[in-house]
């Protein structure tokens, strides 16, 4: 018995020890801490309009690029009275509002033909999602429209296939910051026939009594912009794209911040990298910079160029009820160099009816993964980061810490394990400010929904690669330079 009870004791000892090794063996990476980004006061200007050329001068239609800088959205229209506590906040509020709507869009099957107040089920509808109407969609770029090309502001959206612009002449139009899109003025607006190939590609296509095809798309918070579906050149920089198929918006509503329309970047046939595939082999990639570093762009890339050689792939999945949302497999995630027990691939998997799985959005801000999974994450952290004193819960975060008075502190690292490919996160891509008092937060959180979404801040300092040719999806560490 007494041979018992020490074996007992001893195997206890042992398994204490055991316990502390491993916790001790946890890999870290440095934080530096710093405060919100504070509002640029300043009017935002780019110098888009008159820059030159950024294409390659190659013969080969296929090896045209692009690159364009990109900027946050809360540099485009900022209240005179806003603190960086403020913006902040209206991001995470337009962010929730944002990822209800998609997982909305997810659960049901297909586009959901909704119709907006004062329109009967006969009128069509083609519901698309876009962070614009809320006032996200986070980054966005000038462009120009038209011939001789009009220069405006248009919001970037993964998450959208449709391109559209506000155009006179206006039933309602909101306020944004460049003049309307006069189409009378450009020598290359064309309108598109009702019952054409063209025109059938939208879910639910219109018809106006002068035979053209009309669209409307409508928001989850009850924006709407309907108008003549038309093509039209599109100039970027100096690189000119024909016979782009968009929205000639005369009916708009909603909270639009400033930006005369969208550029969906989708996967679906009529989203801009399908529509200019063959001048840029359906290839393009952005790189989200910290918004703390203000004075440096993002960038976006179409072309060949937009694919690094060192880049990391993971394979694109079908969703069989909608093509619009890029896809992937996430089989699990680290915390300190140690997978994460609880979190597998069976939690983040695409059924055959199209339910669940996992998208890259450069309009959601904060990943949401499935509760269960991001329970797991978060007791691992914690656990790991039991060193650092806990702060105040802020917002949809629950895993906060109180840094102030520290210039660097040490936490685990994050890895998240994709098909075919390890992204290891920064330190600053899942520990971020909050406010101006030292409080950081876990930048994840748990959805009831199936549907997890990869936001930007875990993208930011990684080019993140779309090749729809290749249907794939690359991330490249440190590829803003």
């Amino acid at each position: 018995m007494a041979a018992g009870i020490i074996s007992s004791g001893l195997l206890s000892t042992l398994l204490l020890l055991l316990l502390s090794v491993s916790a001790n063996s946890l890999s870290y990476q440095t934080l530096t801490p710093h405060s919100l980004p504070q509002p640029n006061k300043s009017p935002f200007t780019d110098s888009s309009d008159s820059q030159t050329l950024t294409s390659s001068n190659i013969e080969n239609e296929n090896e045209n690029t692009i690159s364009l800088d990109l900027h946050h959205l809360d540099t485009l229209a900022v209240p005179t009275n806003a603190t960086a506590e403020s913006l902040f906040k209206h991001r995470l509020l337009r962010d929730s509002i944002r990822v209800k709507t998609i997982t909305s869009l997810a659960a049901v099957k297909g586009h959901a033909n909704a119709t907006r107040p004062g329109r009967s089920k006969a009128d069509f509808s083609s519901s698309v999602i876009s962070g614009l109407a809320q006032g996200s969609g986070e980054y966005f770029t000038r462009i120009g429209i038209g011939t001789p090309p009009r220069y405006a502001y248009m919001v970037l959206d993964t998450g959208s296939d449709i391109v559209w612009i506000q155009c006179a002449p206006c039933r309602r139009c909101y306020t944004q910051s460049d003049p309307i899109f006069d189409p009378s003025k450009s020598k290359t607006f064309g309108g598109v026939a009702c019952g054409t190939p063209l025109c059938n590609h939208l879910d639910s296509p219109g018809c106006n009594q002068r035979k053209k095809c009309m669209y409307q798309v409508s928001y989850g918070d009850g924006s709407f912009t309907v108008g003549e579906f038309s093509t039209e050149t599109l100039t970027f920089r100096k690189t000119k794209v024909n016979n782009i198929a968009f929205g000639c918006g005369h009916d708009n509503e909603g909270l639009f911040v400033g930006a005369a329309g969208l550029l969906g970047l989708g996967r679906g046939k009529l989203s801009f990298p399908n529509q200019a595939g063959r001048q840029f082999g359906s290839k393009f990639s952005y790189c989200l910079v910290d918004r703390s570093m203000s004075a440096k762009p993002s960038s976006l890339v179409f072309g060949n160029a937009a694919v690094s050689r060192v880049a990391r792939f993971t394979p694109l999945l079908n969703n069989p009820k909608l093509d619009t949302f890029y896809y992937v497999g996430l089989t699990g995630v680290s915390v300190g160099g140690v997978r994460v027990p609880g979190i597998s691939s069976s939690l983040f998997e695409l059924d055959n009816s199209g339910n669940g799985g996992v998208i890259i959005d450069s309009g959601t801000s904060v990943t949401r993964l499935t509760r269960p999974a991001y329970v797991a994450l978060r007791n691992a952290f914690l656990s790991g980061a039991s060193h650092l004193k806990r702060g105040p819960n802020f917002s949809l975060f629950d895993a906060c810490f109180d840094l102030s008075g520290k210039t660097e502190v040490k936490v685990p690292t994050v890895v998240m394990h994709f098909t075919g490919a390890d992204v290891s996160l920064p330190a600053s891509n899942y520990l971020i400010p909050v406010d101006s008092s030292g409080n950081f937060c876990f930048a994840f959180a748990g959805t009831s929904s199936g549907l997890s979404i990869i936001g930007n801040i875990q993208q930011q300092g990684f080019r993140v690669v779309y090749d729809l040719a290749g249907s794939r999806v690359g991330f490249t560490p440190r590829g803003c330079a």
